[in-house]
């Protein structure tokens, strides 16, 4: 309390006679100083970030992942890809086509069957919409549309149609033909096919998934990097691959 009284008397004095001085120099006035705000800097309106593309995509039937099967038609139906070439570096009686990226895969893996004593042909490559049509009704005439279609694709959701699909075979008489598995030639392809990009679509006992029997000769290609991740994780399927549900029987 001494202390707080002390030094308020000391403050009113310098007051007064701070108030009382006298001389010549006028009485400075302290003039306020003027802080000026900041201009606030104008927040940049953010550029919207372009959708992520898909890393795979299995909906554009021109994307080498593209899935097709029983649920999933091509989108046109009547697609026909624009980029084809013929394999040549195998037997290809009939000259047929596939997507060039395909077709140079299997001109590489045919080579390298070949010098491992393997001779490959072609049985069947790219078929249009309309070939498909004419292939399709021939089987359900000689067997049935039930029986067709555990074997034969729809037109406009066959895997030949993409380009990306090759049936293969080795000149002999397994030639589309469940024995194919057993024969040199399909035991080289079953173990190495991976490897250059190309897995077996229709595997044993997958036909609840994919919709189709067994077809050890018929090949899709999807790119190394699909094949080798799915021979890494041991996924017989692009169905289980890309977590799509199994598409045993048509819609």
């Amino acid at each position: 309390m001494i202390r707080t009284t002390a030094m308020s008397f000391v403050l009113i004095a310098s007051v007064f006679l701070g108030g009382c001085a006298t001389g010549s120099a006028h009485t400075a006035t302290s003039t306020p100083t003027v802080t000026q705000s900041a201009t606030p800097t104008p927040t940049a309106t953010p550029t919207p970030k372009p959708a992520r593309t898909p890393f795979f995509d299995i909906d554009d039937p021109n994307s080498i992942t593209v899935v097709v099967n029983k649920h999933r038609p091509l989108n046109p139906s009547n697609f026909e890809s624009p980029d084809m070439s013929v394999p040549t570096a195998l037997s290809n009686p009939y000259s047929r086509p596939l997507r060039t990226e395909a077709a140079q895969a299997l001109d590489r893996m045919a080579t390298d069957a070949a010098a491992a004593g393997i001779l490959l042909s072609v049985a069947s490559a790219y078929r249009s919409y309309d070939t498909q049509v004419a292939t399709y009704n021939g089987f359900v005439a000689r067997d049935g549309q039930a029986r067709a279609d555990t074997y034969s694709a729809r037109p406009g959701h066959s895997e030949h149609q993409t380009g990306l699909a090759v049936d293969l075979n080795d000149g002999g008489p397994c030639q589309v033909d469940v024995c194919f598995a057993d024969t040199a030639a399909g035991q080289w392809l079953a173990a190495n096919s991976w490897q250059y990009g190309f897995i077996v679509r229709y595997p044993n006992g997958y036909d609840s998934i994919t919709g189709y029997q067994y077809e050890p000769w018929h090949f899709r290609y999807v790119g190394t990097r699909v094949s080798t991740a799915m021979h890494n994780l041991n996924i017989p399927t692009l169905e289980q691959f890309f977590n799509l549900e199994p598409a045993p029987s048509y819609y």
